[in-house]
């Protein structure tokens, strides 16, 4: 079992039947990263060189044939950030920054032989974002980040020239300590054993509920 799979508790995560009063016994102090704002942006990018590292195996025959790249991370590293408010919008600011993804890279080489190479790319976001009024605590600029690639055409030694598909969401966060109604302690319920049958109709499902 678990809280989702034949396990039936009050005391467990899922949809609120009734009155959601009912079972309310404590005020909870909870250490949780608050999101005051954030946005989303996907976008396509073409030319966008990469100089490969690390390459596995090593001494590959030349040229390089590209497969594909993709991003090795969900957390982009992020550089030269500007937090520039705006007098004409309250709590609001410009926020423009670089944001660095690593990426991995599969190619083959001349003798037909897969390898693998490290490599990175750097996207400049300039974006309005809410961001909290003065206080004791900080907040902070993180992105979420997802880069992948099928198209690539090798330019140089150890260089490819790719087109990408990119997504990155910024957020303005805070570490705070937050007060939340609380039903008590979960109950946890035992494991169930996998078996093939759990798997019947897995990959007809939507990507995310309804």
């Amino acid at each position: 079992m678990s809280f989702f799979c034949n396990f039936q508790s009050d005391k467990c995560p899922g949809p609120i039947n009734g009155n959601p009063m009912n079972g309310l016994c404590e005020k909870v102090c909870l250490e949780a990263k608050k999101v005051f704002d954030a946005c989303m942006q996907q976008s396509q990018l073409t030319g966008i060189v990469l100089n490969l590292t690390n390459l596995t195996p090593s001494n590959p025959t030349y040229p390089l044939t590209f497969i594909s790249a993709k991003s090795t991370t969900s957390v982009g590293t992020i550089n030269n950030l500007l937090v520039e408010p705006l007098k004409e919008r309250p709590n609001s600011a410009r926020v423009k920054c670089d944001i660095t993804v690593p990426l991995s890279v599969a190619y083959v080489d001349a003798n037909g032989v897969e390898g693998v190479a490290s490599s990175s790319i750097t996207i400049t976001k300039d974006v309005i974002l809410n961001i909290p009024s003065a206080s004791i605590m900080p907040y902070s600029v993180e992105s979420v980040v997802s880069v992948v690639s099928n198209i690539g055409t090798y330019t140089a030694q150890d260089q490819f020239t790719i087109d990408c598909c990119v997504s990155i969401i910024l957020k303005i966060v805070m570490e705070v300590e937050i007060l939340i109604p609380s039903y008590g302690y979960a109950a946890i319920p035992p494991c169930q054993d996998y078996t093939q049958e759990v798997c019947a109709g897995f990959f007809e499902l939507p990507m995310y509920p309804e």
